[in-house]
């Protein structure tokens, strides 16, 4: 029974690798139940299992391969096989690569990050070292998008309002409204084309593209009233269409001078995306969701996500009370950035015998030199194993542009990116754990 030997050659190789050392510091099956996956008896049986439907999301962002690719790979490669739990025929292939896309709208709508993260912990908890330690700072994971302008973002509402007003009138069999379609879309050609754009011209054509919507808008809303119930539109095309109602307002408000708009919208495909002030030289602002996260040696746990604006400076203690949850240790030290730094911060921090890696305020104590080469050490660890780890994440696994294509797969894209990075470190840990007990 050759086969049978090397397939058992194969599985130990497997072992042996560094993708067999990440299976094996996943929990796949407590995640599983947790996530209420089963593995039903009925029915045609899935290519899937439902622990093999979790480490498909971990190997897609180990590899960061598309999900076409992924499959394609999968098809010719035991050890992704191995790693996903199924063995795959290769006289019938898997052929279907949205069934990747399936899996993961699918697990997205089951994601428990608290949960599933205290699940991780317990598990990694044994092979990590100064717990006591914890470090924190937010970056923001972009979304694939192209870059918003209010111009771009006008140009689409009024050309997908176009199209479905005509399909509409063509299914109808009446008559389309008039209106101005022709000549905006030949000035915003011309504009698109220029390399030197006046604001002048651009406030002139935003004009137009905002009396042009104005006028689709009136003109979709009377042919529904009037056709009522001879349309069939898809919840998608209702939510679109609120969504370009609701842009509209909004850049009607800031062409009239208004600047304190809020839930700004971007995007009509992502409307759930909001703009996010960096300040950095290069990217002042970055279109995507913004990730508290904290560190402890080494290792990345995420303490709060969200599409929104918001000051990371507040969630101090959030993350101190995370950390100690998850690790079932208390906090003795803390490193942030300035931002972290606020007088109820240090104040907490004093209450409970934090040290934090702060710019001391107020008189030298005694042990001033201790506490500043304590400062030091933590200001550096933070510098270069947290901020590092935002680098890794976004170079190595998807994270740079978020490929997802709504809300809640975005988050579980960002989830498992990082954990999978994560579990890549773990397994270095263990590694060097066992050759230091041998």
């Amino acid at each position: 029974f050759t086969e049978f030997d090397i397939l058992k050659n194969y599985q130990k190789s497997f072992e042996s690798s560094e993708l067999g050392r990440i299976h094996s510091l996943f929990p796949f099956s407590s995640i599983a139940r947790k996530m209420g996956l089963k593995d039903s008896p009925l029915g045609r049986k899935g290519y899937f299992s439902a622990t093999g439907k979790i480490a498909l999301m971990v190997l897609k962002s180990y590899t960061g391969l598309s999900d076409r690719h992924l499959i394609e790979h999968l098809n010719g490669n035991i050890h992704f096989q191995l790693f996903c739990g199924i063995l795959i025929d290769p006289s019938h292939p898997v052929t279907n690569y949205k069934i990747v896309s399936a899996i993961r709208q699918e697990l997205a709508e089951k994601l428990d990050m608290d949960a599933f993260q205290c699940i991780l912990a317990e598990h990694w908890r044994p092979y990590l070292e100064n717990l006591h330690v914890c470090m924190t700072d937010a970056t923001c994971y972009e979304s694939y998008m192209r870059h918003p302008t209010d111009l771009k973002l006008l140009w689409e509402s009024v050309e997908w309002l176009h199209r479905h007003l005509c399909e509409d009138c063509r299914i109808l069999g009446v008559r389309r409204p008039r209106n101005k379609w022709g000549d905006v879309s030949r000035a915003y050609l011309a504009y698109s084309r220029k390399r030197r754009r006046k604001a002048s011209r651009s406030r002139m054509l935003k004009r137009r593209l905002l009396n042009l919507l104005e006028k689709l808008l009136y003109q979709t809303g009377r042919l529904h009233a009037d056709h009522k119930g001879q349309l069939e539109h898809t919840s998608d095309y209702h939510r679109r269409l609120s969504v370009i109602r609701k842009a509209f307002k909004q850049q009607k408000q800031l062409f009239a001078g208004r600047k304190d708009v809020r839930d700004r919208i971007v995007s009509i495909d992502r409307h759930y995306v909001r703009p996010i002030v960096r300040g950095k030289e290069t990217k002042p602002v970055e279109f995507g969701a913004k990730v508290n996260n904290i560190q402890v040696d080494g290792i990345s746990f995420i303490e709060h996500l969200s599409f929104d604006a918001f000051n990371e400076g507040i969630r101090l203690k959030e993350c101190i009370n995370l950390q100690q949850r998850l690790m079932r240790r208390k906090v003795t030290a803390v490193a942030a950035d300035s931002i972290y730094a606020s007088n109820a911060n240090r104040k907490f921090c004093t209450e409970k015998g934090i040290a934090t890696s702060f710019v001391r305020k107020g008189r030298a104590a005694k042990d001033e030199e201790l506490r500043r080469i304590l400062r030091s050490e933590l200001s550096r660890e933070r510098a270069t194993r947290l901020e590092g780890s935002f680098g890794t994440h976004k170079q190595h696994y998807s994270l740079a542009k978020v490929r997802a294509r709504n809300r809640k797969t975005e988050i579980l894209w960002i989830f498992f990116g990082i954990h999978t990075s994560n579990a890549v470190l773990m397994a270095e840990k263990v590694k060097n754990r066992q050759i230091q007990a041998a």
